[in-house]
């Protein structure tokens, strides 16, 4: 398993003069020591008002600012929103192959379909969003790799136009997508592309099912997006590591993990995220074929009344206003393998689960909420220093 790097740009209240480019300036240092010290790769997200919690709404710039100050690292998004109306096909073929010539053929590519907020501030249709986001996936490899390009749908309209750069990577850079539902991640193994799992507090066995199922659609792709079929498992979750447990408790990482949580369920709108793929799995069970493979996970799901996890009742208080104490916090999000907090013992034996599993990168998320820099760069250290234990 590779330890990778993935980073929001996170910049909460309370701000002071010049914030933004010390965050900034702060994630590029913290980029350079995780390329001194071998981790696998800087993913980087795209998010637009997203306010303090992310501040990263031109990946692509940042990442070509990456790519002249890091060496070995690979560059990856985490991932380019796909609908058409935030970023046209053409220019996210054009944006990723140019980057792979400034990296030396470092770039990984994944896609997602972004989120309500978004659509409505780029007047994307929702009905429309699962869709481009499919032909996306089609579309920017014969850009890549035709001389040539042309495609008609009810969403475009291209003929014969050469997209160039080419990448520098032969045939193509590898081709990832983000997924937080089981819809997703059998999509993603049907695809032939890697899947970013990005669920939040995913309790092991599910990430072991919803790694199952992946594999399980990989197996039967038969047509792949891509030149090549990637299928790669990346996971993100939280990462923090100080010398002993008790300094990463003092440190607040596992209050910064549920400030993280409360202002991902708020910018995400989560319940109009929730009910939005409620109504996209009831389509899926409704299917002939009752859903696939994505329906049988769902059908089982249902069938185990999985109980509310002790991290899912604390985010839910701190949700509903409430000051939860911040070893109550530790004690509750650290029950779960999703939270890697702890001294370096502590977070191998935490890492090693998802190894276990058959994760192929780890996302560490390290830059979470208010934690200061200098202790994010310890951790990067502190983590580092694993790397040639898991990377085998």
């Amino acid at each position: 398993m590779k330890l990778d790097m993935f980073t929001e740009i996170q910049d909460p209240r309370p701000w002071e003069e010049g914030h933004e480019h010390l965050r900034i300036t702060q994630a590029m240092e913290q980029a350079r020591l995780a390329d001194e010290l071998g981790y696998g790769c800087w993913w980087q997200v795209e998010h637009h008002g997203a306010e303090e919690f992310s501040l990263s709404s031109a990946p692509e710039i940042m990442l070509a600012a990456l790519s002249q100050t890091t060496s070995r690292m690979r560059l990856g998004h985490a991932a380019v929103l796909a609908p058409g109306r935030l970023n046209h096909p053409i220019r996210i073929a054009e944006r990723a192959a140019m980057l792979d010539h400034l990296s030396g053929g470092r770039v990984e590519l994944g896609l997602t379909r972004s989120t309500p907020p978004e659509w409505r501030l780029f007047g994307v249709d929702p009905a429309e969003v699962r869709e481009q986001t499919a032909e996306a996936f089609r579309m920017i490899p014969r850009m890549w790799t035709d001389e040539r390009f042309s495609w008609h749908s009810p969403h475009y309209d291209i003929t014969d136009v050469p997209v160039l750069p080419k990448p520098y990577q032969n045939p193509h850079p590898p081709l990832w997508q983000a997924a937080s539902s089981p819809s997703s991640f059998e999509q993603a193994g049907r695809n032939g592309v890697g899947v970013l799992g990005t669920t939040v507090w995913t309790a092991m066995d599910e990430v072991r099912r919803s790694i199952d199922l992946y594999r399980a659609a990989v197996r039967a792709c038969e047509s792949p997006a891509g030149t090549l079929v990637n299928d790669q498992v990346a996971f993100f979750t939280f990462v923090h590591c100080a010398d002993t447990d008790e300094e990463a408790i003092r440190n607040g990482a596992a209050s910064a993990a549920a400030w993280y949580t409360a202002k991902a369920l708020t910018f995400f709108e989560a319940q109009e995220g929730f009910l939005e793929s409620a109504r996209h799995q009831e389509k899926l069970l409704a299917q002939p074929d009752g859903g696939g493979l994505a329906g049988a996970y769902l059908r089982a799901e249902a069938a185990a009344g999985t109980a509310p996890s002790d991290a899912q009742l604390v985010i839910g208080r701190i949700l509903g206003g409430e000051e939860v104490p911040a070893d109550e916090i530790y004690e509750a999000l650290n029950s779960q393998h999703s939270l890697i907090i702890g001294s370096p013992e502590t977070c191998r034996e935490k890492l090693r689960a998802y190894a276990d599993l058959g994760v192929d990168r780890l996302m560490c998320f390290q830059q979470v909420g208010g934690l200061p820099h200098d202790q994010v760069m310890k951790s990067i250290r502190l983590i580092g220093g694993l790397i040639e234990e898991f990377d085998v």
